[in-house]
């Protein structure tokens, strides 16, 4: 399944950048994110709660930063796994600068779930998606359009 948008930031591109590349605040952002530890620059061990129509699960996963070219664009690869199902997704971020000290980030992700999650059908999945990738990318917005040193709401 692919997923995309866009999304307008109130906030400088160094500091969606610095915020974007950073999973263990992104994490914070992540509905049914419990855990994200860092194990070098570029890797990091995760641990999330997914629940798609009646079936949830605990995934405990890997992320990596395979690319990125500061402060334009970033490229990494998850891969997770619960007991009977995986899931693994490749996700590019790219930020430009917009009007009035506004930056866009354009997205994509390709992402794969097979497994008992998978059994519930795509529509489901791509639904419950959906509405996870909207809350995510509204607490992004929300915390980077917070007045820095400021707490946003989670």
């Amino acid at each position: 399944m692919q997923f995309s948008g866009t999304v307008s930031i109130h906030a400088p591109r160094e500091r969606v950048w610095a915020f974007i590349i950073d999973p263990r605040q992104v994490g914070h952002c992540g509905p049914g994110v419990e855990q994200v530890e860092q194990v070098d620059e570029t890797h990091y061990k995760a641990t999330a709660k997914v629940g798609i129509g009646m079936i949830s699960a605990r995934f405990h996963g890997h992320l990596e930063i395979v690319d990125e070219e500061e402060p334009n664009r970033a490229v990494l690869k998850a891969r997770g796994q619960a007991p009977g199902s995986a899931a693994d997704a490749l996700a590019t971020m790219i930020l430009h600068e917009g009007g009035d000290g506004e930056t866009i980030m354009e997205w994509v992700a390709e992402v794969s779930i097979s497994g008992r999650l998978a059994s519930v059908g795509a529509r489901l999945i791509e639904g419950t998606a959906n509405k996870l990738i909207g809350q995510t990318f509204e607490c992004i917005r929300t915390r980077l359009e917070a007045p820095e040193g400021a707490t946003a709401p989670s």
